[in-house]
């Protein structure tokens, strides 16, 4: 009868978290939130700085009805840029798990900058560097936009993701530009510019470089928890 209780006791204090701090971090539910709020935000302040980019080429016109934010946007872009994000940044190393296929590159916050930069890249070459015709250009943001994926993510399941968020981005854009929500200034592909499933694509492999970053981090964090414990 000792043992048995002692035994009990032993386990209920093992099972007990020892503060806040780590039943917060060995919740996987407050971790999702937060990795959630995290791309979040960092698709927000990217939309916001990109968009500048696009503004003062003017590639993109919003009509006056609609421009309430402080870089000359529709209020709605970063909040939609900023869900889409957090879908996309949560969406991969789900995808990577379920299929089975781990990242073979190296990862680290260093390579994960370099990939934002490379994306940043080929959106200020969009909006600023003057080409031939938009075949050219939408050929050259294609090469771009698969030289980061080969270069930051190499897997099958990114790839496939990359192309098919796109098609849907792309998609979702033209039905928005066919109902005047806003306009291109010199569309050539049905209402919007052909290079821009590019965009999308090298957007959604940087998301998901940093989401997989997130959930890695996250992961080894757990794991030193457990140790200690």
């Amino acid at each position: 009868m000792v043992d048995s209780s002692v035994d009990s006791s032993q386990s209920i204090r093992r099972s007990s978290p020892r503060g806040p701090y780590i039943a917060i971090v060995t919740d996987r539910t407050a971790n999702l939130l937060i990795r959630g709020a995290m791309l979040f935000s960092v698709g927000v302040f990217l939309a916001l700085v990109l968009n500048l980019l696009q503004i003062q080429r003017n590639v993109t016109l919003f009509p006056p009805d609609v421009i309430s934010s402080v870089f000359s946007s529709a209020w709605w872009v970063p909040p939609c840029c900023g869900t889409a994000s957090a879908l996309i940044g949560l969406l991969y190393p789900c995808v990577d798990s379920r299929l089975g296929e781990p990242h073979q590159l190296k990862r680290e916050w260093s390579s994960v900058m370099r990939c934002v930069a490379v994306f940043v890249g080929i959106n200020h070459a969009s909006a600023k560097v003057d080409f031939a015709n938009n075949v050219q250009l939408s050929l050259t943001l294609a090469a771009l936009s698969i030289g980061l994926w080969w270069t930051f993510d190499r897997s099958r399941s990114g790839f496939g993701l990359g192309v098919g968020i796109a098609l849907l981005a792309t998609l979702a854009t033209q039905l928005l530009v066919y109902n005047g929500v806003f306009q291109y200034t010199s569309p050539d592909f049905l209402y919007i510019r052909s290079w821009l499933p590019c965009i999308f694509f090298a957007g959604v492999i940087t998301m998901g470089n940093i989401g997989r970053q997130l959930a890695m981090y996250e992961s080894k964090v757990i794991q030193e928890k457990m140790h200690q414990d």
